[in-house]
């Protein structure tokens, strides 16, 4: 991990304070970025998603989803994860903490936009950072990658049915045609643009052109997600310095569903005699959140005045340290995660391990 990734929650509020600031004293210039909008996307933001999420998913190989079934116990426990429970344990906690809990505490008319947010912000299993993850815990990194493959290609018809129904279900008019082109926009057409860009780098100077190429995309894709946090902050920073506990209360159910889900995954793959190496990034991946894809969805539903906005920032603004945590705890409880089940599989992660040492 890089100096610019491990202080990237620093960077996250350095950038809440840039933007209430200059939201404040240049509330023109930041009107007239929200008003460059068609069919309601926001042109100067979508600009700014691309570049955030294509350099992500150039990282990915499809055709890892050939070793899919190499790995199917770890792979069956994180879809169950990402899919089954995740985006429905996130719409809970919402409703609970939100809509219940701290209702007294929050704007009245944005409590439903909040949740919206949460929902989005849980509906999408991450596909960047877990590399990085996967990494610090010694996973298994065929594994990582063609879990990462088959997620990116289910969210492509998942996603928009899943928002859907728990929009539905938590009472708010789903605009369904902006959420389908938010998920053309920034699923379909991303993809296909970093697979061809992926190829064509493939093509012409192999894996060695590939990993140039990422090493300068990866900054870029950083800069475009802290340039996009400025211009939100820039629309919600009247509200925030009115009420900065805001913040606080929209990361608690953030926080328990992250450990929560991590939890679930990890116990599950012990269960199943899953290796720690698989296990380990199956915890990760079934508690992170692809929050790029969540900022822009919110932006485009609901604006960038909305609840459901500030609610996805807020992922933003924990991913980091709460994944660093989640690693430690995979990488403290090894011992104990082996003398389950798991003891007959430890070989896969002693080979893993031996590889990368070496």
């Amino acid at each position: 991990m890089s100096i610019f990734e491990r202080y990237l929650t620093l960077w996250v509020a350095l950038c809440i304070v840039a933007g209430v600031v200059l939201g404040h004293f240049f509330p023109a210039v930041f009107q007239g970025v929200g008003a460059a909008e068609i069919a309601r996307v926001n042109l100067p933001v979508a600009g700014l998603i691309w570049l955030m999420i294509i350099p992500m998913l150039v990282k990915i190989d499809f055709a890892a989803l050939a070793q899919v079934r190499e790995h199917w116990r770890g792979i069956g426990v994180t879809l169950f994860i990402n899919w089954a429970i995740k985006p429905f344990s996130m719409a809970l906690l919402g409703w609970l903490f939100i809509g219940g809990l701290f209702r007294a505490y929050l704007p009245a008319d944005q409590i439903d936009s909040y949740i919206a947010g949460l929902i989005l912000l849980a509906a999408a299993p991450c596909t960047a950072m877990v590399f990085v993850w996967s990494n610090l815990s010694n996973g298994e990194p065929h594994f990582t990658l063609s879990q990462v493959a088959l997620n990116d290609l289910i969210m492509i018809v998942a996603f928009a049915p899943i928002v859907g129904l728990l929009l539905g279900l938590s009472a708010i008019t789903v605009p369904w045609e902006t959420l389908f082109l938010s998920v053309v926009l920034y699923i379909v057409v991303p993809v296909i643009i970093a697979q061809v860009l992926r190829r064509s780098l493939l093509a012409r100077g192999g894996e060695h052109a590939l990993l140039a190429a990422l090493k300068h995309l990866q900054p870029l894709s950083l800069v475009a997600l802290l340039a996009t946090l400025v211009l939100l902050f820039g629309f919600q920073g009247q509200q925030i310095v009115a009420q900065p506990l805001i913040i606080a209360m929209l990361a608690v159910p953030i926080l328990i569903q992250v450990y929560f889900n991590a939890g679930l995954a990890y116990l599950l793959n012990r269960a199943t005699g899953e290796a720690h190496c698989v296990a380990g990034p199956s915890a990760l991946i079934g508690a992170s959140n692809f929050f790029e894809l969540a900022v822009a969805a919110a932006i485009s539903l609901f604006g960038f005045h909305s609840g459901a906005a500030l609610a996805t920032v807020v992922g933003v603004l924990i991913e980091v340290p709460v994944m660093l945590s989640v690693v430690k705890i995979v990488n403290a409880t090894r011992p104990w995660y082996e003398a389950g089940a798991a003891v007959r599989r430890r070989d896969a992660c002693q080979q893993v391990n031996g590889k990368a040492a070496g």
